[in-house]
């Protein structure tokens, strides 16, 4: 009979292979300049963009780019420097010094290559004039526990930033600038990537206050007066600097997903992909996945069992208690309650970088019995799920999924078998 664990596993790393740096980077990679060849980059994915591009490239090559603490690997000429995810550091507000610069002197011989993936927004700090990385930093943990989804969040960001919005592609003009882009975001906007830092995008300050309004986020009064003040505006689209310049989503989850549904299949399980941009509340998320999955399972409808339901995107947590979790364990957990004592349903939630949060998991499996062991343990998981404690749910279980870091960011990976 089919282990589902190592089954799910499986397809989470046929997920994670589809988005791997090095084969995702040779279809995109640009002619060679006359002049310099310079990189720069940021993300939960930029350490092991660098050492594919390094392979694919050869020499000359330099630069920098900005990864999180772990995330690092070994290239020769382009430097990896670490910083805080996600809240913000000071080696946030250093690395995001040194890429400006990186640019500075080059000349329209010159070729940038930047290399984007998720996780840039938390780890390039760059406070407007007026403000500090202090306020950066709140802004940030407003924004995570806002329950705001990932574009209004990066609407926000752009417009409290010296380099997002497109900022730092501006500062290497008039070098001609070529972003190769790991989307983690639903729907690919390019400019949504880590608040797009070498991509433009025409929202405006009136935009950021409308999220603001509309998720009701509580903002510092100095936040707010930067955003009103006429200074918070991020250069636009139409800008001559970025007359020459180029960008390509080089991977996302529409293609993890894909490879993930083609393994199950020749695994004899036929897969359906609800979508690969399922935003909103992990837990209601959790909900409507449970619905479809007791439907197939009681009723044989929208799809016959077996089968396997495969989703991505990004969910979020607006926080109502002090525990532990992350988006996955929360989307799990509040999976398990739903389903809780129906046999033949089993699923696993990670993110595709390897990390659901602050803990070092990238999520969990749950299953109809998981209601039940976390009661005999002692737990009451209802309490948990309002408490934002999932983590600590899963991990008395010893139901946590800890792949380590997996050198990309495709975001969130969901899977459910049905039996």
């Amino acid at each position: 009979m089919l282990q589902a664990r190592p089954f799910l596993t499986s397809l989470f790393d046929c997920a994670v292979a589809a988005a791997d740096p090095e084969r995702a980077i040779l279809p995109f990679l640009p002619e060679r300049p006359r002049g310099r060849t310079v990189v720069i980059g940021a993300g939960k994915g930029s350490a092991q963009l660098a050492a594919a591009l390094e392979k694919h490239w050869g020499d000359p090559l330099e630069g920098l780019v900005v990864t999180r603490y772990g995330y690092g690997a070994k290239t020769r000429h382009i430097e990896v420097f670490e910083a805080a995810h996600p809240v913000p550091d000071e080696n946030g507000l250093i690395g995001a010094r040194r890429l400006f610069e990186t640019l500075r002197g080059l000349t329209a011989d010159d070729l940038v290559i930047a290399l984007i993936s998720g996780g840039g927004s938390a780890l390039l700090p760059s406070p407007p004039e007026g403000l500090t990385l202090a306020d950066e930093i709140a802004l940030n943990k407003a924004l995570l526990a806002s329950g705001a989804p990932i574009s209004a969040m990066n609407t926000i960001r752009k417009h409290v930033s010296g380099i997002k919005g497109g900022r730092l592609a501006k500062a290497a003009w008039p070098a001609r600038v070529v972003s190769l882009i790991v989307s983690d975001i639903p729907g690919d906007n390019p400019a949504y990537v880590a608040s797009g830092p070498t991509v433009p995008d025409p929202s405006t300050p009136e935009d950021a206050l409308g999220e603001i309004r509309r998720y009701r986020i509580d903002l510092p009064q100095n936040i707010l007066d930067h955003i009103t003040s006429g200074n918070a505006h991020a250069p636009d689209p139409s800008d001559p600097a970025f007359a020459n310049n180029i960008h390509h989503v080089i991977a996302s989850a529409s293609v993890s997903l894909e490879a993930a549904a083609a393994a199950s299949e020749k695994a004899g399980i036929p897969a359906v992909i609800l979508s690969d941009a399922i935003e909103g509340e992990a837990r209601e998320a959790g909900r409507m996945h449970a619905a479809i999955a007791r439907e197939i399972r009681n009723r044989d409808r929208p799809f016959k069992k077996p089968v396997l339901l495969l989703s991505g995107g990004e969910t979020t947590v607006t926080l109502r208690g002090k525990g532990k979790g992350g988006r996955n364990t929360e989307f799990l957990l509040a999976f398990a309650l739903a389903i809780s004592g129906t046999a033949g349903l089993e699923a696993m939630a990670a993110d595709t970088d390897g990390i659901d949060g602050s803990e070092d998991n990238a999520g969990a499996f749950a299953d109809g019995s998981t209601v039940a062991r976390l009661i005999a343990a002692g737990l009451d998981p209802s309490e948990m799920l309002n408490n934002n404690d999932a983590w600590s749910a899963f991990h008395a279980l010893g139901d946590l999924f800890v792949p380590g870091p997996t050198g990309t960011n495709v975001n969130d990976f969901r899977a459910i078998l049905i039996r």
